[in-house]
């Protein structure tokens, strides 16, 4: 029988479970399916989750990419005496070196990384449960990589913030808006001024128009435009093209197809005119929160208009209306984002060991983890890693 097979839907019992822990039993399930309906549970209210943790966002990713990536499901799922769910953990498994490591499914696409919570049971964690959870896990795990995790979430703290911690690579700026606030509290009546200057030119094209696609055909269409003009922009910025790698494009096609109430669990907004689409923003939302995934813009001459930024201003008066309290550009602190996002999430990362082994490696991980960030904060070192990509590749 292989792990794999031995593993699903195991029930691990913690011998030496404390008194204080809330969590009497620890499910560990390598099936996507034998998961879904639980996992689909954890997304109704009553729950601690960011949009990015929905099971029709990882379960297309885990197959298509994570699979061809070596990463193996592995979901665990905490619950109380009388086996009521508390906590699920959608993580990917992974061996390189001989050291088993588990890390958030979705890899470089979700930009916030959060277990399934019942949000009573979020409130009143403690040390002792996250002992009580993460004890059987060492049988199967070296070291939990657990990175780009919010602090808070919708005003309630995240469990994990309790865990060692230090901070990510890169930072993720954020929009805070006001509810019911006018439009200069989340953009400056002097910016939109310039943005409309700009929008002028654009509007003169025939059928020119802000929508978000609803239609199947639209999405499609849409994404067909994006995954031919992509390259090209990420050549011209000699940044690889992560939406080549394997499996990635039908992730993409599958999260952005996938009904989620009036929208998809991708969201794809978009600026357009009769002879052409003009710029296209895709995130996620939850009634509170968007947060942007990807987007790109034309390559013809009406790029000059900063059509990304006059789309940008449309989706943020959207949500705004709508009473969205935040939002997001992903990760990153590019110029253009701090043209809109003056604030900064607090997130963070934690290599937690389970076993010696993964005491080692964590220490790697974290160490290596913090040059990186010291050299993204350092202008001059950064452009040396920069030139020594392009020449080596």
């Amino acid at each position: 029988m292989t792990m794999a097979a031995a593993m699903q839907s195991r029930t691990a019992e913690a011998p030496a479970r404390s008194k204080a822990s809330r969590i009497a039993h620890v499910d560990i399930v390598t099936d996507l399916d034998a998961a879904e309906a639980i996992w689909r549970a954890f997304e109704q209210p009553g729950h601690l989750f960011t949009p990015y943790q929905r099971f029709d966002l990882l379960s297309p990713w885990q197959r298509l990419v994570g699979e061809r990536e070596g990463a193996r499901p592995f979901v665990v799922i905490a619950r109380d005496d009388d086996h009521r769910p508390l906590l699920l953990l959608p993580l990917s498994l992974r061996q390189s070196h001989g050291v088993h490591t588990a890390c958030f499914m979705g890899g470089k696409h979700t930009t916030f990384n959060m277990g399934l919570w019942n949000a009573a049971c979020a409130a009143q964690t403690v040390a002792a449960d996250l002992d009580t959870l993460f004890a059987p896990l060492r049988e199967h795990v070296d070291v939990l990589v657990l990175t780009q995790q919010p602090q808070r979430w919708h005003g309630q703290q995240n469990p994990f913030a309790a865990l060692p911690r230090q901070s990510p690579i890169n930072g993720c700026p954020q929009l805070v808006m006001e509810p019911g606030g006018p439009p200069a509290s989340r953009i400056s009546n002097s910016f939109r001024r310039r943005l409309k200057s700009k929008e002028k030119k654009l509007q003169a094209l025939a059928g020119y128009r802000y929508h978000l696609a609803t239609s199947d055909a639209d999405v499609t269409r849409l994404l067909d435009w994006f995954f031919r003009v992509k390259p090209v922009r990420m050549a011209e910025q000699k940044l690889p093209n992560v939406f080549a790698e394997p499996g990635v494009e039908e992730f993409i096609r599958s999260a952005c197809l996938a009904p989620r109430g009036e929208g998809r669990v991708i969201d794809i907004h978009a600026l357009e005119c009769d002879d052409e689409v003009i710029a296209i923003f895709a995130g996620v939302a939850d009634g509170e929160r968007f947060s942007m995934m990807f987007n790109t813009y034309t390559m013809s001459e009406h790029a000059r208009y900063s059509p990304g930024l006059i789309l940008m201003r449309y989706i943020i008066d959207r949500y705004a209306e709508r009473g969205y309290r935040s939002l997001d550009l992903g990760i990153g602190s590019d110029d253009y984002k701090r043209m809109f996002c003056k604030d900064d999430e607090e997130i963070f990362d934690s290599f937690v060991p389970l076993t010696s082994r993964g005491r080692l490696a964590a220490m790697a991980m974290s160490s290596l983890s913090h040059g990186k960030r010291l050299v993204k904060q350092n202008q001059m070192l950064f452009d040396l890693a920069r030139r020594l990509r392009q020449a080596f590749g």
